[in-house]
């Protein structure tokens, strides 16, 4: 089998085949429910082994992987709740050690995410604070979410002003000041014995138009909203990251008395698009001296962000900008 990250008789730029990265898939990584006769729905995200497998590839601290498995986990649980063709991210940007977070998710649950730190800044922190939060690991910046439907489509984002201690916090900081829609998240990351896992829970009050709860008043529906709101707040991190309680027990645990109803769960997988063609094309954008400058013995080698895996181009294979006719 050829190793499509070595240079090889095909055409870098004919080159799609997938690194070698896991490929793994959580069929219920996804669980969206609603509340009957009431104006509440909700998703609930656990992504398994499969944070551990885009977690683990990456040489980060604890601290920084941590907020990367809640910002993964957090992707999963808003881009399934949108209907489109294409691509919804989360990034933030800031002044912190923690200079760029990005996590995104195609509408077929593929997942990926990066994080890009200033290690200095970083060290400095941890010397302060251990645990310090994600708004210390951010520093002052924004976030925003992403649909990106494809060159044909607008593209939709909504930027915020980082706000909150907590990626939870900067998020319904983002709904309350962006979108109409009443929403609550809540994340949790960790690792343990099996390796990292990530998990989020988000709930959103609906229009109590379209046969919801058509009979109760507006003062019962806020009622409603609120209910689910308390339960919610009742949940704990060790119960979000608990291989062992199913999506469904925990979901019933919450709202078993409130007319619970589970719908089809969604999918998600290891999502990682890299491939030789993409980068070959990333390193025909640059100059002769810039790719002189990038190769060692003969040879450039680039990293995929997102999964860290190693591409070898043979130096005089790439013609760059100069070598363009």
């Amino acid at each position: 089998m050829t190793d499509p990250t070595s240079p090889s008789a095909t055409p870098a730029f004919l080159n799609h085949d997938r690194p070698p990265v896991p490929d793994l898939v959580v069929p219920r990584g996804v669980l969206p429910f609603h509340l009957e006769e009431r104006p509440v729905r909700g998703r609930l995200v656990r992504l398994g082994a499969l944070a551990d497998a885009l977690l683990g590839r990456h040489s980060q601290h604890p601290v920084v992987l941590k907020l990367m498995g809640e910002a993964l986990a957090l992707t999963a649980a808003l881009a399934t709740a949108l209907k489109y063709k294409g691509s919804f991210s989360l990034q933030a940007k800031g002044d912190g050690p923690v200079t760029m977070l990005l996590a995104d998710c195609t509408d077929g649950g593929a997942l990926r995410g990066t994080a890009k730190v200033d290690a200095g800044k970083l060290e400095a922190l941890l010397a302060r604070n251990p645990e310090p939060s994600a708004q210390q690991l951010l520093g002052k910046g924004y976030l925003a979410f992403t649909c990106d439907q494809g060159p044909d489509m607008d593209r939709y984002q909504g930027i915020v002003a980082i706000e909150g201690d907590s990626l939870a916090a900067m998020t319904g900081a983002y709904f309350a000041n962006s979108e109409q829609l009443k929403s609550q998240v809540w994340l949790a990351c960790g690792r343990h014995l099996s390796g990292w896992r990530a998990s989020a829970l988000v709930i959103e009050r609906v229009a109590a138009d379209g046969g919801i709860g058509a009979a109760a008043d507006a003062e019962e529906h806020e009622d409603a909203w609120h209910t689910a709101q308390v339960l919610a707040n009742t949940i704990t991190p060790a119960e979000l990251l608990d291989d062992g309680l199913s999506p469904d027990q925990l979901l019933h645990r919450l709202f078993h008395a409130e007319g619970l109803a589970a719908d089809r769960a969604r999918a998600l997988s290891y999502g990682c698009r890299c491939s030789r063609a993409r980068l070959a094309s990333v390193l025909e954008s640059f100059g002769q001296d810039d790719l002189d400058h990038m190769a060692e013995a003969g040879a450039i080698t680039m990293t995929c962000e997102f999964c860290a895996v190693d591409f070898r181009f043979d130096r005089a294979e790439v013609r760059g900008q100069a070598g363009r006719a």
